[in-house]
């Protein structure tokens, strides 16, 4: 059963709108790429893992941690592949195209690892 106190939705909601509001202003003030690393920052990621503390403890915390991790890493690695794709298709595409296209895949391929994975 999901089920997420109220501190963790608050968390991940400042932690979240924090980094974005970080990324623009980094953006603006020192450009694109830079800013383009610093929206890369794994913010749900840190308040879902500061925020499953409220609701496990002991083996299970470890055991979700862990969990969590894995498929932090896995959703990373589809985030990278994505960027790649939104640079690649909004040069030969234009951008509407490109991105559309690249979110697209980015979809089509998270649903489909999610199914492989949890469906065995």
């Amino acid at each position: 059963m999901l089920h997420l106190s109220l501190t963790a939705i608050i968390l991940r909601f400042v932690l979240g709108g924090a980094a974005v509001a970080a990324a623009s202003l980094i953006s603006k003030r020192v450009g694109g790429a830079i800013g383009g690393i610093f929206a890369a920052f794994p913010a749900v990621f840190l308040a879902a893992l500061l925020t499953i503390r409220f609701d496990h403890a002991g083996d299970a915390l470890v055991s979700k941690s862990i969990a969590l991790s894995e498929g932090a890493l896995i959703g990373m690695g589809i985030n990278v592949a994505c960027a790649v794709a939104v640079g690649m298709l909004c040069a030969s595409k234009g951008w509407k195209k490109g991105l559309s296209l690249s979110v697209l895949g980015w979809l089509t391929t998270s649903v489909a690892i999610s199914y492989l994975m949890f469906s065995a």
